[in-house]
Parts: C-alpha cells; structure tokens; sequence
C-alpha cells in the first residue's frame, strides 16, 4: 500500500508532466519489456489508477482522464477506478487515440518510450495531439515508496527439460539472421531471452523469467544484460564463452557499437526506446518479428511430454480440489477456496506456483472474466450458486491452466444456468474434436466455440484460446483462436486453451477450459490435416449439463473424456475421492 493515497496521486502526475512542458501522458499498462505480468515496481497503471487488470492503458490530461481495458475488465473497471477522475472506456470500442483526438487535440501529450513498443505509438499519431517522448517517467517521479526491480537468481532450464541446447537455438536464429541479411538482434522479450538461453528466474510473479534485454550476434554468440551475481554456478556454466554478461547499464553502449550494422528487433514486442538508441547511433533498425516466437510455441517432443506429464500431475489435484470443494466447500471465502488449490498444487516436488492470480469466484462474481478475489471483499460460497475456478501451475517440465464451473447444490440448478453451461460445453467439447487443413488460423476455428451459444442469441466478449509456454509465460503467442484475425496457423506443437464461457452480469459466469496439443490427423484427404489432443483430465459437472441439449456424438465424447479422466487421475487418489471421482465420470448415454 503506497504512503500516497489514491485520490492524490493524478494531481501529483499532472505536476510533474507540467514540469516537463507536457499537457498529458499516455500510461500503457507494462514495463520495460511490454509484458504481460510485471514485478511489483512496474505496477504504474495500478498505482496511478488502481485498477489492476492485466491489459490496460490510461491517458491523463490536465483537466481530465480516461481509463481503458478490454471486455475481460470492463466491469472491474467500474469497480475500481474512481468515476469522480477516471472516464472507463472499452479500449476497442472506444480507442484511446480517438479519446485523444475529441479531448486532446493540438495539446503536448508525453510518453515513456521505454513502456510504448513502436507499433502502439504509431496508433496516436493521427490523434490530432503532439506525442512527446520524456526523460523521465512522471510516475516514477512521485512514486516515492515504488518497489525496487527484482533480481532473482538466474536458473539454467536443463536440456532435458527444454529438449534443446541454447547453443543449438542460437545457431538457428543466427542463421535466420544471416538468411534476412541481418547482423544482429535485439531480444526485448523475457521469454525469447528465457527459452533462447535456457534460463528461467522469479523476477515476476507467476511467470519464471528474468528481466534482462539480450543481443545475438549472426554468429550465434550473445550478449546478457544482467547482474552477473544472480547467474547460479549452472547457467554460467551452461553459457560457456560464447554468451557475454554485462550489467544493464551497458546496454546503451554496445547498442551503439551496432553503429552501420542492421539490426532486427520486434516493432510489437520492444520497446521505442530501442529504436530511437539504434537510429541514433547510425545503425539500420530492421522491423521484424521476433524470431524466436515461433519456435518457443512450436514445443518440442521433449516439452510434449513434459506437457502431458505435468498435466496429469496437475489433473490431480485439480480433481482433489473439485473433490473438496463438493465436500467442504459451502461456507469458505472464495480467497480460502484459492488458498486452498495452491496447497494441494504445492504437494507436487516440481510445482513452481501458479501460473496466474487464480480466479477463484461465487455466483456474480464469476461474471467477471477476470476476477480477482481479494481478501475482505470475497464472497462466500452458498448452497445453490455457481463457483467457478480459473486456475494453473508453473512446473518444471510445463504451465497448465484450467476453468471448471460447478454448483454448490443441493437443490436443481436454474433451467436457464444448466442451458448456458450446457451450451458452452458444446462449444468446448466442438473446438476440442476439430480436425482442420495445415494452413488453418486460430481466426477460423473460434466460431466452432461460440456456435450452440450464437443459436440461441448468446456469446462472450473475450477469446476462446491463448497460446502457453513451456514453464514460461501462461499466455504465448502468437498463435490464439479469437474472433479477431492473426495470421500465425496453428502448427504442430503448439499448446493452445480451449475456453468458452457465457457471463450473466450481476448474477452468474461460466467458463470451461482445457488445453490442447496441435498434433497431426491421422486421416489422408487433399493435403496434411490437424487435430488438438487435450492435455487436462477433470470432470464436467453432471448437475449443469441439460443431457437433452448434447448431440450423441457430443455425448460420445464426453463420455470416452470422462472414462480417460477416470482411468488417467482415478489410480492417483484416495479411496474415498476416487469414489467421487467414479461418480463424476459415470457415463452420461442412456
């Protein structure tokens, strides 16, 4: 809790841009590294505006300020921000440079070019404003009790759980690099660096990197920017001499020794700044994507197996969970209920933690696509109300992540309620049977989610799947299925959720999620074709499913899922969850 109190903190902002000469400032929600989850220090958006989602921007002026984030966090929005400063906006409906345009027009507006990637600041450049970049970062300039960056030890992700030598990476990406007549790149991204280098590191909560830049060279040597102090005696070893360290500060030096070199960075994924030292220092930036995106989502068989063992091990304990809710669940307060899975989780040797804040959420709350529950203001589970739990684990050998919905009984759930789950079950069970032609996007398939619900006039705002590293980041891309185009396919390999939900605002949500393999089909036809082999075991709850809604072949399938989730998890448990387990995955046919 910072010494400043919320309502004082835009006023402190507004005095410090007007010391710089500015009218406002963009403030996107990230770090240095335009990453997703961020240590504690890089919480600038949640500390100016105290809404905490994980995709956000604010814009402040001197007179007004404007909040956005997407359909997973409208209604957390409402929650948290003060309406009294905060204008909430729904950041594809109503996009900031747009807001800047009707509010902002011919003003000064500062930016962090540390915290913009390109790409995003090309987006307000038809804003009507003049964009700033600045020296110094308003917040950090009041923020007087900011945490300081971590500086967790540099661990060495064994070959026998990556499936692959840096060395070997690093001559790959070298040759990409030598291919585009590229002499070297920038590496911005904390996972890139973490699976280039085969090193993972608690610098942020729930994802195992460390915050570090890196360069490689067209001659597959590198360069680590990072205390060499954090770096265990492993990885040190592991580098050998062709991986340099230097401290952080050092970065601008050697990016100026790039001087008359191209240099390849991610115009998406890094930060402006990278681009302004380069320019200056008379190198040729090359705008590409980062290379090593790609094959980090493509696993290896080696990291295919690891994901299906740490699958089942997690299977386990999401189905003791599931178990124990339906026992001792009624009375518990959704943050206990959260605390709970993490401890059962935490029995496994390899478990690292959670992969993500669990969304651990009762009835209305469940609504919230990315709710998280907080001490004191949690609500209890009841009899007769939805629970729902979007959780996952970061293990050695994998991350997992996993939604199941469940009612606390006894009574009949609602007609309406046992509809909508039955009907996002549909779209789960749809998505997870597709086979599909190589050269297929995610783009193509998320209808298959959403199709029983659109019959009847329902959908939700918000993808159906994510990509997921390998005890890496829980959300990877570039692949993801949505409703919004990306021109990555799917490819062997890749992981990818399953996850379709309905939300009822102020009264109920429901999300189902497992994840999938990309694995070719075993069917000839005109061309290679794909499948998704489904990583996680746990039931569905019997008590929400309308039988009468599930299509034979639907009910097919959920019984043979059921019947693996009992063969697979069943052998693990004590006598008396796996009788519950039995019965959670009896068979539904008549």
């Amino acid at each position: 809790m910072s010494a400043i109190p919320l309502a004082d903190r835009p006023a402190l902002v507004r005095a410090a841009l007007s010391q710089q000469g500015v009218d406002g400032f963009i403030l996107p929600r990230g770090d240095e590294f335009l990453s997703e989850y961020v240590a504690p220090y890089a919480e600038r958006l949640a500390w100016l505006t105290g809404f905490t989602g994980s995709a956000g921007l604010a814009i402040l002026l001197s007179n007004k300020a404007a909040l956005f984030s997407d359909g997973r966090y409208t209604s957390q929005m409402e929650d948290q921000a003060d309406h009294t400063i905060w204008e909430r906006r729904h950041i594809t409906k109503e996009p900031p440079a747009a807001w800047l345009k009707e509010n902002a027009k011919g003003l000064r507006i500062g930016y962090d070019p540390r915290l913009i990637s390109e790409a995003a600041l090309q987006g307000f450049q038809n804003s009507g404003v003049k964009l700033v970049p600045l020296q110094k970062n308003p917040i950090d300039a009041v923020w007087r009790d900011q945490p300081q960056p971590p500086a967790s030890t540099v661990r060495f992700q064994r070959d026998a759980l990556s499936g692959e030598t840096s060395a070997s990476k690093r001559a790959r990406i070298a040759h990409a690099l030598r291919e585009a007549g590229e002499q070297a790149l920038v590496v911005g991204d904390p996972t890139s660096l973490a699976w280039l280098l085969n090193i993972r590191g608690d610098d942020v909560p729930h994802t195992p990197v460390v915050l570090s830049f890196g360069v490689l060279h067209d001659d597959g040597s590198a360069e680590l920017f990072v205390d060499e102090a954090r770096i265990s005696p492993e990885a040190k070893e592991s580098f050998g001499d062709d991986v340099k360290i230097l401290p952080i500060g050092a970065l601008p030096a050697r990016l100026k020794a790039l001087a008359g070199k191209t240099v390849r960075l991610d115009p998406i994924g890094t930060s402006f700044w990278f681009v302004q030292t380069l320019d200056d220092a008379g190198a040729i930036v090359s705008r590409e994507s980062d290379p090593c995106v790609l094959p980090k989502a493509c696993k290896n068989q080696v990291e295919q197996e690891g994901a299906r063992r740490v699958h089942l091990t997690d299977s386990v304990a999401l189905c003791r969970f599931l178990y124990f809710v339906s026992q001792h669940g009624v009375g518990m307060r959704e943050t206990d209920l959260a605390v709970k899975l993490d401890q059962i989780r935490a029995e496994a040797s390899d478990y690292h933690g959670e992969s993500f804040p669990a969304i651990s959420a009762v009835g209305p709350n469940a609504a919230l696509p990315h709710y998280r529950a907080l001490p004191g203001q949690d609500r209890v589970l009841e009899r007769n109300q939805i629970y729902l739990i979007d959780s996952g684990g970061q293990y050695d050998a994998g991350t997992t992540d996993v939604t199941r919905t469940v009612w606390s009984g006894p009574a009949e759930p609602p007609h309406e309620i046992r509809s909508a789950f039955t009907r996002v079950l549909k779209g789960n069970i749809l998505l997870a049977r597709a086979r599909f032609p190589e050269g297929t996007t995610g783009h193509r398939l998320d209808a298959l989610a959403r199709y029983a619900l659109w019959q009847v006039g329902l959908d939700y705002d918000h993808g159906t799947g994510h990509g997921i590293g390998s005890y890496l980041s829980v959300h990877e891309g570039p692949q993801n299925i949505s409703s919004v185009p990306r021109p990555t396919t799917l490819q062997p390999g890749m992981i990818v959720s399953d996850e379709p939900g309905y939300y009822e605002v102020g009264h109920y949500g429901i999300r189902l999620e497992n994840l999938l393999l990309v694995r070719p089909a075993p069917i000839g036809g005109r061309g290679p074709f794909l499948e998704f082999d489904v990583l996680g075991f746990a039931p569905f709850d019997r008590k929400l499913i309308d039988v009468a809604l599930l299509l034979p072949d639907e009910l097919a399938w959920l019984d043979d899922y059921h019947a693996q989730t009992l063969a697979k998890i069943g052998p693990a448990l004590d006598d008396e969850t796996r009788a519950w387990l039995a019965e959670a995955c009896a068979p539904l046919t008549p």
